[in-house]
This record gives C-alpha cells, structure tokens and sequence, in this order.
C-alpha cells in the first residue's frame, strides 16, 4: 500500500485524551517528573489490563474464541470455517514452514504460546453468537475471537468484541455495513464483500450475457442481502441493465414459489441470486422446478461455499458467480498450492473460500501479535492497521487501516457444462481474478468511522 505506516508508527498512535489527562494528573501529584520518566509513566498507565488482557497472555498457551455456524442455513461454511482456524492452528502450533511464508516470524505458536481454540455453535443467531463470544473471552480469556457466515452475525460480534477490547476476525460478511457504517476499531473483515463483489462482476456479466438485460433479483431479508442487491444493481445499471422486480425473502426460508411465481410474471432474463448458503440452493432447484432457468441466465455475485455441489453441475452450468477463492488458484499462487495440499492432506476435501478465510485470519492475526511483539490487544489493532502486505492464497493481501477491510484478489467464475469437468470437483473455470484493491469503495463512502483504541 502507497499509505502503509510503520508499525512503529502505528504504535506511536494517540492514545485518549482521558489517558494522558490521567498521566498528567498523576504526574502532578507525584512531584515534578523529568520528560522521560513522564513518558514512562504515561506508557504504564496505557497498558493497564484491558479485555483478557493480560490474564489471556500469561501462561504457555494463547486462547482463540469461535463462534461459528454448525446448524442452520449456513452450517456448510461454518463446518469448512472450523477446518480452516484447526489447519492454521495446527500449522502454528508446529512452527510449520507453510504457515511462515505468511507470518514470517513464527517460530512455534504465537510467541511461543501453544493456540488452543475453543468452538461454539452460532446457530446463524447474532444472540447465540454473542453469547458464545462473551463466555470466550470472560471464561477462557480469548485473545481473538473469529467466525461468521451471515452478516447480522458479523456485525454483533464486531460491536460485542469492540466492547471487550479483544480483536474480531469475520470469516464471510457480505454486507456492506460491516466495514462501512458498522465499522469498529476491534473488528476486521479480510473476505471481500458485496459491493467489491458487484462491482467486479458486473462488467463480466455485460460482457457475457450481453448489454440490455433485465435482472430479476431474490434477496434475503437482512443486512447482506439488501446492501448487496443495492450495489448489484448500482453497478449492473451502469452496464445497461434494468431492473424489473426485487423478491425479498426472510433468511432460512424453505418455500419460494410465491417469489419465483412473480418473477415468471416478468419479462426479466437474467435470475440474480443473492441468496447465500442453503437459502440459494434451495431457490436455485425451485427456479429449475418452475421453468426459470430455460430461459433466464444465473448470476450468483457472492457465492456461497459449496453451491455448486448441493445443487449440481446441470443447474450451475454457465452461472457465472463470484466466490472468494477457488482451488484452480493453486496453478497461479505458490501459496494457494500449499494451503489446498495442506487442507486436502488433512480433510480429504478441496477448500472453498470459508476455509480460506478462516485460515488466514489466524495466519495474519498472529503475524500481527509477532510483530507487536505483544498480546495487548490495541498493539494487536496498530499492527494490523499498519498495511503489512503478505504472500498468500490469493495473493497479496493486507488490510486498509482505515477502515479495517481486507485487501484480497478474488475470482469471477462460470460454471462448466459436466461434459468438461475433468475430476468431481472441477465445477468452475476462471474468468477473472479480481485485484482486490481495484474495487475497493473509495474511503468514507460506506460511512466508516472508528472509534478510539482504549
């Protein structure tokens, strides 16, 4: 990054003005200090325990918190998610080779702390959830916390995690309020997001499935689905297209042909799933049920892990959908090589961008902790937000300290006709990979604000 401090920089980061109110009062009171010894001073009243610090930092083991969805309409990604944060942890515990290609000063675990995780089910409940994030860092003295599918999740998690003073890594969030207008100082959000997503996929979309299109949309009734939608057709609009009708449907929702019913009243020919997890599954083999996708074209432009298989290869093919990571990558980056090996080697399975997200969340908190050379979690927050830039799966990446997003290539994909998968699980061919940070929304626009460290 152009703007990329120094993490000395970083941690040279103003502290509250309460904070340096309280070390002159207290300077006062002692007597005359000499410059230095004020500054010391200062230095050890900002370091006073906060979250689970420094309970959580104290033994020969570091704790990370996972709420995570095992049930509900998201439990696919919540399963593959688990596997990610296991993979990586077990990588750090062991002082792989693999693992510090991204955090390059590890040696074994977390400044030599063994990771223990601990996993609870988020049911795809922000209540749940919450509940499950509090008793991690009251409990067991969490020093992350990290997982989320849906967005109401993410966004709760953020806020309870900010309150506590304990960094929060998303693992999926679409939603464009997560690092807009929901932003906090605690939370991160590595995976791309709704409008990054539409953004780059709606020229694709032109150019595939032609100009003048008109776009039928089921969206699901909460943060993700309706900011997603909005920036679909923001950018689709831009490419010519037209939006005849916008079906809004409540989250887990088994039933949709009271939605496709009034799409095949339309003359829209392009179907615009913005659906997620088994919600889109389901909406998808309905549509097949009503004729839809004779002739309408698919657009999926945040797919969820695993679409592919819960609904076929017959209906994926010539969907065009964006996803956050695909294990085709492996042939472009030597990292994604050696995270798709690892994962198959362990789970017998290909990763889908859950697992990825997962597993380089932990990987890049604990380059950050490495480099903090610290568990006090705003020295965590300055390190993160100083830019590092690291190789990864999916190629370079860090975060934007602005704003706490992540800085990650992905890519546009089109669904194989069966005839040309080579092996079970080549669904998709590569259109694009996506820059990350060529469709990143300009600062300030989503309405980020952070608040102060301490």
């Amino acid at each position: 990054m152009d703007d990329k401090k120094t993490l000395g920089q970083a941690l040279q980061a103003p502290v509250k003005r309460r904070s340096v109110l309280k070390a002159g009062a207290a300077g006062i009171a002692g007597g005359m200090l000499l410059p230095g010894a004020a500054r010391v001073a200062m230095a050890a009243d900002d370091k006073k325990p906060l979250g689970a610090w420094p309970a959580g930092a104290e033994g020969d083991t570091v704790f990370i918190g996972l709420p995570v969805d095992l049930t509900g309409p998201y439990s696919a990604q919540g399963t593959e998610q688990k596997n990610g944060y296991q993979l990586a942890a077990d990588q750090l515990n062991e002082g792989s080779e693999l693992i510090r290609k991204i955090s390059p000063l590890t040696k074994k675990g977390v400044m030599g702390k063994t990771v223990k995780l601990g996993v609870a089910d988020s049911e795809t409940k922000p209540n749940t959830a919450v509940q499950a994030a509090t008793r991690f860092i009251h409990d067991n003295k969490a020093m992350m916390i990290a997982g989320s599918t849906s967005s109401a999740v993410a966004i709760a998690m953020e806020k309870v995690c900010n309150r506590e003073h304990t960094p929060y890594f998303t693992a999926i969030s679409g939603s464009n309020e997560t690092t807009g207008v929901d932003c906090q100082r605690y939370g991160f959000r590595l995976c791309y997001f709704g409008y990054m997503a539409c953004k780059a996929i709606a020229p694709v979309a032109a150019k595939e499935f032609g100009k003048n299109r008109k776009a039928a949309y089921l969206t699901p009734d909460y943060t993700y689905g309706h900011t997603t939608t909005a920036s679909m057709k923001e950018f689709s609009e831009k490419e010519g297209w037209k939006t005849v009708t916008n079906q809004v449907h409540p989250l887990g929702a088994k039933d949709y042909s009271s939605y496709l019913i009034n799409i095949a009243n339309t003359d829209a020919d392009v179907l615009v799933v913005v659906a997620y997890g088994a919600d889109a599954a389901n909406a998808i083999k309905q549509a097949k049920q009503f004729g839809l996708l004779d002739k309408m074209k698919v657009l999926v432009p945040y797919m969820s892990a695993f679409l592919e298989k819960e609904i076929g290869a017959e209906l994926m093919q010539g969907a065009l959908v964006g996803h956050g990571f695909w294990w085709t990558m492996e042939d472009t980056y030597p990292v994604a090589k050696d995270f798709v090996t690892a994962y198959k080697k362990k789970y017998n399975a290909m990763p889908r961008d859950s697992a990825l997200y997962a597993y380089l969340a932990t990987a890049l908190w604990a380059d950050a902790v490495e480099r903090a050379k610290s568990f006090y979690p705003p020295d965590v927050v300055k390190a993160l937000e100083a830019g590092e830039v690291r190789d990864t799966p999916v190629g370079k990446a860090s975060f934007r300290g602005e704003d706490h997003q992540g800085i990650v290539n992905f890519p546009i994909m089109r669904g194989k006709k069966p005839s040309e998968m080579k092996n079970p699980d080549d669904y998709f061919e590569i259109v694009q990979v996506v820059e990350g940070k060529s469709v990143l929304p300009p600062l300030g626009l989503l309405g980020c604000k952070m608040g102060d460290y301490i």
